[in-house]
């Protein structure tokens, strides 16, 4: 069985369904209890849960990244909400050399079960401080995972994955996907297992490599190219940023020998900056044509949201850029 659910509400449901099964699941952050979270996310969990698990915080990514930490040391399982992953560069010590290192300093005889919930992403008019796409910084660092889901089947499944995950796990939810994108949700407990791919369309003149937000312009721009030139387009939904789903990659690159990667974070070290290198290295023989990249620019969120779409990738950019590829 299953039920049609937005985003937020796929994100909101695999809270409650968390800690209804766990009770050493609880859920802190600014404003997440009576209040329901600055986007609505944590409705209703203050009054089914009470204060104990649904826990108000100062304004203090640090302190709350900590206390999650030190939680998890005592046998909890907490989610930490960031408000806007803009902000989670107050607490970025507390998550790349505390909770990362952790296992490791520990010889493995200690874990950090937490989850870091990130909204993150324009297109929604925020500026400078609220629209900021950081998980290249996360994918970075050895001891931690990176997810990144683009509907609502995976909002749910792996956010329940990560809640179970005995490492800490930062989930990027894009804030603009909370109410845009709606679709079937299983009921019950369905988990999408993290560090798998999902392909989202077959094709066998290009490979296509998105996630969070960027995948719907994608699959747009792929569609396109079908009806109007006859290309038929491989997309990939990355979903797990760290670790990536490799195998899936090599798969669709051995099929098509030409790759497209579509982020919405800026071009410089992000996240297609690796996948780039990684298939140059241990796939080149299989490529006919040099990956390309469709990101945003290399400068800041303006905003202006006329500015902001014009910098933000979008259906023609990333059509015009696999024009450019399956000519090559």
């Amino acid at each position: 069985m299953s039920k049609d659910l937005s985003y937020l509400e796929a994100i909101r449901e695999a809270l409650a369904e968390e800690m209804r099964r766990d009770p050493k699941v609880f859920v802190l952050g600014e404003d997440v209890g009576a209040y329901g979270g600055a986007f609505g996310v944590t409705q209703g969990l203050y009054e089914e849960f009470g204060e104990a698990r649904v826990v108000d915080t100062p304004i203090s990514e640090s302190a709350i990244v900590g206390i999650s930490i030190g939680a998890s040391l005592r046998g909890y399982r907490p989610v930490a909400e960031m408000q806007f992953a803009d902000f989670i560069s107050c607490a970025f010590d507390q998550i790349v050399n505390q909770a990362a290192t952790l296992r490791f300093r520990y010889g493995g005889r200690a874990s950090v079960p937490i989850v870091i919930r990130a909204p993150s992403g324009g297109n929604v008019g925020g500026g400078l401080y609220h629209s900021q796409n950081p998980e290249a910084w996360f994918v970075h660092r050895p001891g931690l995972k990176v997810v990144a889901p683009s509907t609502a089947y995976d909002a749910k499944g792996l956010l329940k994955a990560a809640i179970r995950d005995p490492n800490p796990v930062v989930y990027f939810e894009h804030k603009y996907l909370y109410r845009r994108v709606k679709g079937p949700v299983p009921e019950g407990d369905e988990i999408v297992p993290i560090g798998v791919a999902a392909t989202r369309r077959e094709g066998d003149a290009a490979t296509l490599l998105a996630y969070g937000a960027m995948v719907t312009p994608s699959l747009e721009a792929a569609e396109r190219l079908s009806k109007e030139e006859g290309v038929e387009v491989e997309v990939i939904d990355l979903r797990t940023l760290l670790p990536y789903d490799k195998e899936a990659i090599f798969k669709s690159v051995e099929k098509t020998s030409r790759v497209l990667i579509v982020h919405e974070d800026v071009k410089t070290l992000g996240i297609a900056a690796e996948l780039s290198a990684v298939i140059t290295e241990e796939h080149f023989d299989w490529l006919d044509a040099p990956v390309l990249r469709v990101t945003y620019p290399d400068t800041h969120p303006p905003f202006s949201q006329i500015l902001e779409s014009a910098t933000l990738p979008n259906a023609d950019k990333i059509a015009d850029a696999l024009r450019r590829l399956v000519a090559y």
